[in-house]
């Protein structure tokens, strides 16, 4: 009897145990399945969800929930479409430019208003000429746009073609669309030849990565970036040079011939 009953105790604590190993692998199982569930409707949720508001894009602190213009800079209210999470495209570097410079796409504004993206619209696959400027300067950036002006007389039907002419301007807080369309009209800019405003803090970052930044907007570089993005060559030139030679170093980047930077 004793035996027996030993034996039967030994077995119903094993029966208990492999219950409860069962048991346990249920609770482990259905834990696993409902992370899984649960993290791939957050990620949902998140790569789904829209901030349902309006703001400048030269100001993005001002926001409202209807359609309107900005009380600083008068411009329509732009629907914001900002994922919750960053996305790819805007926490990598677009491309990587000789001498180890990086070119961020950020979002920037073009004269006419319209939202464009730095690296993909304005640089990928094309030779440009940036300059940096700001439209109430009465020092250097008149001249500076003059110096444009008279290349892009003097290389006629390539501009816009074989070679592309970006302006940023160091102050966007100031220079919106208008004000840049006005000033490059002053210059008889065509084209082929972009003016860049936007977010204060996309605009520094732009101008970070292309060695421009100032504490001062009065400080800024009076140089000029040359740079052919199929082939990599870029230099970086004095901006008020003669027309002669900004043309000839230009012809050089567009043919891919790499020239040492003289400023």
């Amino acid at each position: 009897m004793n035996k027996r009953f030993q034996f039967k105790a030994a077995w119903a604590c094993a029966l208990t145990l492999v219950v409860l190993a069962l048991v346990q692998l249920k609770l482990e199982a259905r834990t696993r399945m409902q992370a899984q569930v649960g993290g791939a409707t957050a990620q949902q949720m998140l790569a789904t969800k829209t901030v349902k508001s309006y703001s400048c894009p030269m100001h993005p602190e001002v926001k409202s929930t209807k359609k309107g213009k900005c009380p600083k800079c008068k411009m329509d209210l732009q629907p914001v479409r900002e994922t919750a999470h960053a996305t790819e495209k805007e926490e990598n570097v677009a491309s990587v430019a000789a001498g180890g410079m990086m070119i961020p796409d950020v979002e920037v504004l073009d004269q006419e208003g319209n939202a464009i993206h730095f690296y993909s619209d304005l640089i990928k696959g094309k030779t440009v000429a940036i300059n940096f400027i700001f439209t109430n300067c009465t020092t250097i950036c008149p001249p500076l746009a003059a110096t444009f002006a008279r290349v892009q007389k003097e290389m006629g039907d390539k501009v816009g073609r074989d070679v592309h002419f970006i302006s940023i301007s160091v102050d966007p807080l100031t220079d919106t669309p208008e004000r840049l369309k006005a000033w490059g009209a002053k210059f008889k800019a065509g084209s082929g030849w972009t003016f860049v405003t936007g977010n204060k803090q996309e605009i520094d970052r732009l101008l970070n990565a292309l060695g421009a930044a100032v504490s001062r907007r009065e400080d800024h570089t009076p140089s000029v970036i040359i740079g052919n993005d199929p082939k990599g060559v870029w230099t970086r030139t004095y901006g008020l040079a003669r027309t002669s030679q900004l043309v000839s170093l230009i012809d050089s980047v567009i043919a891919g011939i790499p020239q040492e930077s003289t400023k």
